[in-house]
C-alpha cells in the first residue's frame, strides 16, 4: 500500500519551475531517500505534501486522500530550518504539537515524557527550549515530529548540525518508524546516512527526477573498477572498457588499473582469469559509492552554468 503517492507533479514560481513533473510513491514502512543540491525542489515538494503550498498541476495522495487537515494527524514532519518557542518548556512544546495533531493532552503528554525519556531529556522536561543547547533543541523538535505515531514521517536534511550520537540516534529513530509500518521519506546531503537507511532513493536535479531505484541499482548506474596485479595483458579480457598497467615491481608483473563496461559482473572476468590460466597476486573491486553517483548524475551538472 502506498502511504504516499505524487503523480506528475509541478510546481512553478511566476517563471521559475520549481518541480517538474514529478512522479513517485513510498509505501508503508519503506525508508524513501530524497536526495538533490541545494535549489532541486525537495523542500518545495515536502511543502506541498504538507498542503503548505498548492501545486500547479499534478496530484498528492495521503493516505488515499488529497493533503489538508483531515490527513495532518497522521504525518510527523521535521523541517530543515528548526523552529521551536523559546520560552516553552520541552515538555509543553510536544504536547502543544501533538495536540495539534488531534491527540488528546493525557496522551500527548504521556508519549512526550516517553520520548524525552528515550532521548535522554527526562531531567530537562520542564526547561525552556531557549535554555537549552543546540543539540537537545532538536531532539525535542524531532520529539514533535514523532509524538503523533505518524503514518507518514517526513524530515527535511535531519541530520544537520546533530553531533555523531544524535545522528545515530535520529538513524534508530527512522528504523524504529519503519518498523513500526510508518513510511519514511527524508532529504539529506550526507550519502552515507542514505546508504545505511534506505531502501529506495530518488535523485532529483532542478525539480525533475534524474533516477529511482534502490541503492545497489543507483550504483549500477556507473562502472565498476577493478585493480589487479598479473603477468599477462588483462586488456584483451571480455568485459573490460579501459585499461591502464605499470610495473608492479621486479620482472614481468604489472599493475592493471581496470573500467568493466556497463552492467559486466566483476565475477565474470575473474572468472575468465582463471579459465585462462592467468596468475594474480592482487583482485580488488570497486564498487561505484553513491556519492559517485550523486556526483556524476546531479552534483557536476548543478555546476553547469
Amino acid at each position: 500500500m502506498s502511504v504516499l503517492e505524487i503523480r506528475n507533479l509541478v510546481k512553478r514560481f511566476d517563471a521559475v519551475l520549481a518541480v517538474d513533473d514529478l512522479s513517485f510513491s513510498v509505501a508503508a514502512g519503506e525508508i524513501f531517500g530524497f536526495l538533490g543540491g541545494n535549489g532541486a525542489g525537495k523542500t518545495t515538494t515536502l511543502r506541498m505534501v504538507l498542503d503548505i503550498i498548492r501545486p500547479t498541476s499534478g496530484s498528492i495522495s495521503v493516505l488515499g486522500a488529497s493533503p489538508d487537515r483531515k490527513v495532518a494527524g497522521a504525518i510527523g514532519f521535521l523541517p530543515e530550518e528548526r523552529g521551536l518557542y523559546s520560552g516553552m518548556s520541552a515538555i509543553d512544546t510536544i504536547v502543544y504539537f501533538g495536540r495539534l495533531k488531534g491527540l488528546a493532552e493525557p496522551i500527548a503528554r504521556k508519549r512526550g515524557i516517553e520520548l524525552l525519556e528515550r532521548f535522554d531529556l527526562a531531567p530537562r522536561a520542564k526547561s525552556r527550549i531557549g535554555d537549552m543547547s543546540k543539540g537537545m533543541a532538536q531532539k525535542v523538535q524531532l520529539a514533535t515530529a514523532l509524538v503523533n505515531e505518524p503514518d507518514l514521517l517526513m524530515l527535511d536534511e535531519p541530520f544537520s548540525g546533530l553531533d555523531p550520537v544524535n545522528q545515530g540516534l535520529l538513524e534508530n529513530e527512522i528504523l524504529a518508524a519503519s518498523r513500526r509500518g510508518a513510511a519514511v521519506i527524508f532529504s539529506t546531503h550526507v550519502m552515507q546516512h542514505a546508504e545505511r537507511l534506505c531502501d529506495r532513493l530518488l535523485l532529483l536535479r532542478k525539480g525533475r527526477k534524474r533516477f529511482e531505484g534502490t541503492i545497489a541499482e543507483a550504483r549500477a548506474q556507473l562502472p565498476a573498477s577493478l585493480t589487479a596485479v598479473a603477468k599477462a595483458d588483462l586488456s584483451t579480457l571480455p568485459g573490460i572498457a579501459t585499461a591502464s598497467a605499470q610495473a608492479a615491481g621486479d620482472g614481468e608483473w604489472r599493475e592493471w588499473a581496470l573500467t568493466l563496461a556497463p552492467g559486466v559482473d566483476p565475477g565474470s572476468v575473474l572468472e575468465e582469469c582463471t579459465a585462462r590460466g592467468i596468475a594474480l597476486r592482487r583482485w580488488d573491486h570497486h564498487q561505484a559509492s553513491l556519492h559517485d553517483v550523486f556526483v556524476r548524475l546531479v552534483g557536476a551538472e548543478e555546476r553547469q552554468p
